[in-house]
C-alpha cells in the first residue's frame, strides 16, 4: 500500500471468561498453531510500522498473562479489566491518556479472542478511516436469511438483509470522542456491547468498512476447530 497510513494506538480487551467454551482457561489463552489466541490477535498490531503502542486489560487475578512473552514485550502496557467490556476499554483509554496520548489520536480497539485479522484488513481501515471525522469498523454484509424471533422461539418476522451488516473488530475511533462516549453511557447506564455502539448513542454514525469474513471471533468450540483446520490447510 503505497500511501502514508495513520499512526495509531490498539486497545485490547481481554477481562472475559469466555463461558461458552466451556474450557480449563478464558478462551483468549486457547492454542492455535503454537500460540494463545491473543498473542496471535496481538501480532497483526505488533507487526505494523505505524503502531505507536498497545495497552490490554486484563483481570486482576489473571495467572495467564505473565507467561506469555507478549507480557514482556516493552510496547504492550496492561491496564485492569473491568465488569463489562466498556469498564475495560475505558481503563485503557486513561492509560493511553498517561502515556501522553491525544484526544486527536486513532485508537483501535480488537478482540482478543479474533485472531485472524488480516494485515489487508488492517491497512484497509487505515486508510479509509485516515481523514473520516467519525471513525468506524471493520464490518461483513449479513449473508443469511434473518428471522426476527418472538417470546416463543417462532419466526415473527423476515428482516431485509441489504441493510444489516455483522460488526467486526478492528473498530477506529479518536481517543477522546471515544473516551467521552464511553464514559457517558456509564453514567446513563446504557449498555454497549462494542465500541461504536457508544459513538452511535452520542448521535453519530461511525462508516463501515468492509472486511474480510473469515475475522472470526472465537465464541464456541466450533470456532476454534474451524480455525484450526483452516491454518492446518493453509500451512
Amino acid at each position: 500500500m503505497s500511501e502514508t497510513l495513520p499512526a495509531f494506538w490498539a486497545v485490547i480487551p481481554a477481562a472475559g471468561v469466555g463461558a461458552r467454551m466451556a474450557a480449563d482457561r478464558p478462551k483468549q489463552y486457547l492454542q492455535l498453531g503454537g500460540q494463545t489466541l491473543i498473542e496471535h490477535s496481538l501480532d497483526c498490531f505488533l507487526d505494523h510500522p505505524s503502531l505507536r503502542g498497545v495497552v490490554v486489560s486484563l483481570a486482576a487475578d489473571d495467572p495467564y498473562w505473565p507467561g506469555l512473552r507478549s507480557a514482556s514485550d516493552p510496547r504492550i502496557q496492561r491496564a485492569p479489566g473491568g465488569r463489562e467490556r466498556a469498564d475495560s476499554v475505558l481503563n485503557a483509554l486513561l492509560v493511553l491518556h498517561e502515556q501522553g496520548a491525544a484526544d486527536s489520536d486513532w485508537v483501535l480497539v480488537h478482540d482478543a479472542a479474533r485472531p485472524n485479522l488480516a494485515r489487508s484488513d488492517l491497512d484497509r481501515l487505515l486508510s479509509e478511516l485516515a481523514d473520516d471525522p467519525v471513525g468506524g469498523l471493520l464490518a461483513v454484509p449479513a449473508r443469511d436469511t434473518l428471522k426476527r424471533a418472538d417470546g416463543n422461539g417462532r419466526v415473527s418476522a423476515t428482516v431485509d438483509r441489504s441493510t444489516i451488516w455483522q460488526a467486526y473488530t478492528p473498530q477506529m475511533f479518536r481517543l477522546g470522542t471515544l473516551h467521552r462516549a464511553l464514559a457517558e453511557c456509564l453514567v446513563a447506564d446504557v449498555v454497549v456491547t462494542d465500541e461504536a455502539s457508544a459513538i452511535e448513542w452520542t448521535g453519530l454514525a461511525p462508516r463501515l468498512v468492509e472486511g474480510r469474513s473469515d475475522n472470526i471471533k472465537v465464541t464456541r468450540p466450533e470456532d476454534l476447530e474451524w480455525l484450526r483446520q483452516r491454518w492446518s490447510a493453509r500451512s
